[in-house]
């Protein structure tokens, strides 16, 4: 067996744990704030357009998204094609959106102190290679 998969299984386990400590002020956990995260970046999407970014199973995502506009970070609206399921960021979320970053800032500085400028773009290159 590669000794790199233990370590790198390990390694991300302990970053989620640690994102999900940063979140928890904010009542989120990880994948609630990739969702988030994502529709901040892009945009009102579909359930399968994110899905498919995230390339997850499409029952996760519609579970989390459920959860979400439960708790008030997004909302469903209309989309041409009555099929589709759009969502997006609801006020609260967009006026949450600047507190939250500023707890992720502060957990992505505690765990990348260790590395240089260099090093993290050589780690990010390295994870690009092992795209399949």
């Amino acid at each position: 067996m590669n000794p790199l998969f233990p370590v790198f299984f390990q390694k991300n386990r302990q970053i989620v744990n640690h994102l999900n400590e940063a979140l928890k002020e904010h009542g989120l956990f990880h994948a609630q704030w990739t969702i988030l995260y994502l529709l901040q970046k892009n945009g009102p999407m579909s359930l399968t357009e994110i899905w498919k970014y995230l390339d997850v199973e499409a029952p996760t995502v519609t579970r989390t998204v459920s959860r979400l506009q439960t708790l008030g970070w997004i909302e469903r609206v209309e989309a041409t094609d009555k099929r589709e399921k759009i969502v997006a960021l609801t006020q609260h979320a967009i006026s949450q959106f600047p507190k939250i970053e500023a707890s992720i800032e502060a957990f992505e500085r505690n765990v990348t102190q260790q590395l240089s400028q260099q090093e993290q773009q050589q780690l990010m290159t390295l994870l690009k290679k092992l795209e399949g």
